[in-house]
């Protein structure tokens, strides 16, 4: 698949116009992200799982996946039904880091800062409530 028709296929299916198209210039960075994302959304997608769990009002348990594809929106029927938004808002510097090595067509679980986080609430013994840690990486589509 060329950068031409990877923005074609993205494009059409976040509804650019024609002149949204011609807004991206050849050697513009993003078709090099768009190619290579469509290349590993068919292999790949993120995962984060629950590592460890204490008191989660929202009832997250070790063990517990929430899986995304590689844009980083959660498959709905993959996740828990309940998506807190304190726990989910942490990981998005680890997809962040994950969706531009993918676009960089390197070893996206090759960083080395931000494979686990937690939710910012830091559980009874510290005045909190509870608290959950994931940990996040690329995995095989299967």
């Amino acid at each position: 698949m060329s950068q031409r028709d990877a923005l074609d296929k993205f494009g059409d299916r976040v509804g650019y116009s024609p002149a949204d198209k011609a807004e991206f210039r050849e050697a513009d960075p993003r078709l090099r992200h768009m190619e290579s994302l469509a290349k590993a959304a068919p292999l790949f997608s993120i995962l984060a799982e629950v590592v460890k769990a204490r008191h989660c009002s929202s009832g997250y348990q070790v063990g517990d996946r929430f899986v995304l594809d590689v844009d980083g929106n959660f498959i709905s029927k993959l996740c828990p039904k309940k998506l807190c938004i304190y726990a989910i808002s942490q990981m998005v510097l680890p997809v962040a880091l994950i969706c531009e090595r993918l676009g960089e067509s390197v070893d996206p679980n090759a960083f080395h800062f931000g494979h686990q986080v937690r939710c910012p609430d830091v559980g009874v013994e510290c005045a909190g409530y509870g608290e959950v840690m994931f940990k996040l990486g690329v995995v095989p589509r299967g």
